[in-house]
């Protein structure tokens, strides 16, 4: 099993490193976006969605807000051609016929240009993070209680719907708005976590993290997991010469990241263990299904992204103020 893992691994983290550098910002949006659509896939299974019809119907309701999100630019654009194109219209149309209240009230209606309001969008990232927060506090102070949750099928395909667009449109935007240096790191810093928590689970684990939800995972690994984090966010600081305010925040983001992301496995060996599997596919030997290897990527996206989008914020703050950080 661990030499398929590797073999697995190996021959997929060149590629995706190769995506996250030299693919276009559409076609990376677009080799993700296929990504989380297999995941969907996975989790329709996982939730009891069985029929080929109503999969591909699952699929379709994601398909529409990743496309409305890709093509967000273009519709505050086509907004703000449509009202300004209605606002000319009735202002000639109302001088031709004489209406002077209504011409001159046209004419001086200041419309705000929906094109300023692009970074509304941003404002998603919260319900994600309360979402990965809130799944945190249960699993670890009810997992009993998680496990016992009932939830419909549908409540089931909204939730996981919601959580997988979220982590597809945040991961796509750090790469686009924070360079491909900033997308690689998250990558390596779950990666690293993930290597980390299984190798000191496995030498040092006794304690078991969540038992009931799942018996592998240990308390040693969740610690090792932990220490990769700050260890990555030292060593991230010390190749870009971070000061010591800005390293110190990034080490904190790598441990949150890295918290969540723990959790978010968690969440997703919940579901697949209210299902009766083990794994949510069996498409990449020795890791199950494209689901399995992303579970606490998902979770670790929305997060890193709020984080780093809070330090960028403060920064230029800072530089702004003529304070040094």
């Amino acid at each position: 099993m661990l030499q398929q893992r590797v073999i697995t691994a190996a021959i997929l983290a060149p590629l995706i490193i190769l995506a996250v550098f030299k693919l276009p910002a559409d076609l990376f949006s677009l080799l993700m976006g296929m990504i989380i659509l297999l995941a969907a896939w996975e989790w329709s299974g996982l939730i009891g969605i069985h029929e080929r019809k109503q999969k591909y119907l699952f699929l379709l309701a994601l398909i529409l807000p990743m496309l409305f999100i890709q093509l967000w630019t273009q519709f505050l654009e086509a907004t703000y051609y449509l009202i300004e194109t209605a606002q000319q219209g009735i202002y000639q149309h109302a001088k031709k016929s004489g209406w002077t209240s209504i011409s001159t009230f046209m004419e001086y209606l200041n419309v705000p240009d929906v094109r300023y309001y692009s970074g509304i969008i941003e404002w998603l990232v919260v319900p994600a993070v309360i979402f990965w927060v809130l799944v945190m506090i249960l699993i670890k102070h009810t997992p009993n209680g998680v496990l016992n949750l009932e939830l419909t099928t549908k409540q089931k395909a909204w939730m996981g719907g919601a959580i997988l667009v979220l982590a597809w449109m945040f991961f796509v935007r750090l790469r686009l708005l924070y360079g491909s240096e900033m997308a690689l790191y998250l990558l390596l810093l779950i990666w690293a976590a993930d290597v980390s928590a299984y190798f000191v689970g496995k030498k040092f684990g006794k304690t078991k993290l969540a038992p009931e939800i799942s018996p592998g995972k240990t308390t040693a690994g969740f610690y090792g997991a932990l220490a990769s984090a700050v260890i990555c966010g030292v060593v991230l600081s010390l190749i870009y010469k971070f000061p010591l305010m800005n390293a110190s925040d990034i080490i904190l983001l790598s441990v949150l990241t890295v918290l969540i992301s723990i959790y978010g496995d968690l969440f997703f060996s919940v579901v697949k263990r209210k299902s009766g599997q083990k794994d949510s596919g069996s498409l990449l030997p020795g890791h199950g299904g494209i689901l399995d290897r992303i579970d606490s990527m998902i979770a670790a996206i929305p997060v890193f992204y709020s984080g780093i989008y809070i330090i960028y914020w403060m920064i230029e703050n800072a530089q702004a103020t003529g304070t040094t950080q």
